[in-house]
């Protein structure tokens, strides 16, 4: 039952498929994917007050705030079938953020058991970024934008891999090369950390 405490942060900059990895691997380890994009977007969708507050936020050119984004997953992580572990992917995104969940945690007597850094180069991520924006006719993801947001990424992120590093539970996985190659380094760093996946 080693897998019923799988609490995973997966990271990566956009373009690295981490969407992609963490659904596969919370299906081998039978755990949740708590995206916070996905939140967001399923609650916009659905014309919730969340989504309407969110909708207003972005609309205004804002992020979404610290406080409001952590009551989402604070609430997300409190429902049932997290209560085995979960993987979180989007959050915390700074270093405010590792705190308020270190926070929650902790007062569940729990802790993250591994962070799954993608690491992509960025030529890589603006050339993969750009083929989508192509494929999906995105007008907005141009390679000014896709860089600027690559930027944000990079300055945000690196505290926090900072702290998580300092702690030992940094997993840096090459994120280049197929799906499979890909989930299969993955998968092997979490079996070394002791965490058993599912066939």
């Amino acid at each position: 039952m080693n897998a019923a405490s799988a609490r995973l942060l997966i990271v990566g900059p956009q373009g690295s498929g981490k969407g992609t990895q963490g659904v596969r691997i919370a299906e081998a380890l039978g755990i949740p994917v708590v995206s916070t994009g996905d939140i967001f977007r399923a609650n916009i969708k659905g014309g919730t007050e969340l989504g309407q507050q969110v909708t207003a936020i972005l609309d205004r050119g804002d992020l979404v705030p610290d406080e409001l984004t952590g009551d989402i997953v604070r609430d997300r992580l409190s429902q049932e079938d997290a209560a085995g572990g979960f993987i979180l992917d989007g959050y915390p995104r700074n270093t405010a953020q590792v705190g308020h969940l270190e926070e929650f945690l902790a007062s569940r007597g729990e802790a993250l058991d591994a962070v799954i850094l993608l690491d992509v180069p960025r030529e890589e991520s603006i050339e993969r970024l750009t083929l989508r924006a192509q494929e999906q006719g995105r007008s907005d993801d141009t390679e000014e934008a896709i860089a600027h947001r690559l930027d944000i990424y990079e300055k945000e992120t690196a505290p926090i891999l900072a702290v998580y590093g300092d702690r030992g539970i940094v997993d840096r996985i090459d994120g280049v090369g197929s799906l499979d190659e890909i989930t299969e380094r993955i998968t092997a760093a979490l079996r070394a950390r002791g965490l058993t996946l599912a066939a």
